[in-house]
């Protein structure tokens, strides 16, 4: 079968080859991917690859072969998935814990940006505890998690202020309800809950803006500069803040569940992917500088012919 793997060079990191298609142990279902989604940690990855492995976490398609442990769906039925890796093929073999069932009207190229980004947000929702009739700071909010967590604070009665590059990426933020923002140092606050997902020099800023024993919890480090954290600083601060470290893969339970949920609530007309651009998979490689040079808004969906 076709599949990419990553070259290990930071200019074109990926080419499209032939491996053997997988054999799956016996609680995994085989799939034939009709969409996969590329997220911009994928591209961090691939600057330095570890050893036989291949990208591909987010994937749609129709099961070709049922898991030998009678777990999971039948042949036929269509599914979203979150593999450990190896998404960006013809086929993948994928866990029957780790995917979900697709009605009818959702497209596979919608439940191909869900897993990751959809994942994310559903569990920082959980993390944060209740939102309604509380303040929300969201930094980089443009992408697919930002997209994801401000529909579902704000459903949840959250006022949500974003940080966004640009008033035009942060558009459809807008529309959910968020107060867009070009930088930390322009929102209002103060904030109950701050959500960084960006590091360097953002995550003091947004710090300084939560209410007296507000919590910051630090989801990513986009900038890829490390945070520095002045004591002197948080004297003129919050008087006490608690800081968390959040992992969506690091709750240590299977993922099915909660991509049944998000399934759920996009085909109840609750839950929006904000797909930034599909494009044909031959050309995931050119999909991947897009995202590393921040010109795809939400999320980025290849599609096999």
């Amino acid at each position: 079968m076709r599949a990419f793997g990553a070259t290990g060079r930071t200019g074109r990191t990926v080419e499209l080859g032939e491996v053997p298609q997988p054999q799956p142990r016996t609680d995994e279902v085989l799939v034939k991917v009709d969409a996969y989604s590329v997220n911009r940690g994928e591209t961090f990855l691939l600057e330095s690859p570890p050893p036989n492995w291949r990208p591909g976490k987010d994937v749609a398609g129709l099961v070709v072969q049922a898991a030998a442990d009678g777990s999971g769906p039948a042949a036929g039925r269509r599914v979203v998935a979150h593999p450990p890796a190896s998404g960006w093929a013809e086929y993948v073999a994928v866990p029957t814990a780790d995917l979900a069932e697709l009605p009818d009207q959702v497209t596979t190229v919608e439940a191909a940006a869900l897993p990751l980004a959809g994942l994310t947000a559903l569990r920082l929702l959980g993390t944060a505890g209740a939102l309604a009739g509380r303040n929300v700071l969201l930094t980089g909010a443009s992408g697919g998690v930002g997209h994801y967590f401000v529909e579902l604070a704000v459903a949840a009665g959250a006022r949500v202020t974003a940080v966004s590059s640009s008033t035009e990426r942060g558009a459809r933020l807008a529309e959910f309800g968020a107060v867009v923002v070009e930088r930390v140092e322009d929102a209002a606050g103060p904030f109950d809950v701050v959500l960084e997902s960006t590091g360097g020099p953002s995550l003091a800023a947004a710090l300084a803006r939560l209410t007296p024993h507000g919590q910051l919890i630090w989801f990513g480090q986009a900038s890829r500069e490390p945070a520095t954290l002045s004591f002197f600083d948080l004297l003129h601060g919050p008087v006490g803040a608690t800081i968390r470290h959040f992992s969506y893969a690091a709750e240590d339970r299977p993922y099915g569940e909660d991509l049944a949920a998000l399934v759920r609530l996009v085909a109840e007309g609750r839950l929006h992917p904000e797909i930034g651009v599909v494009r044909d998979w031959s050309e995931t490689a050119d999909v991947l500088t897009d995202l590393r040079e921040r010109r795809v808004r939400g999320n980025a969906v290849l599609t096999l012919s």
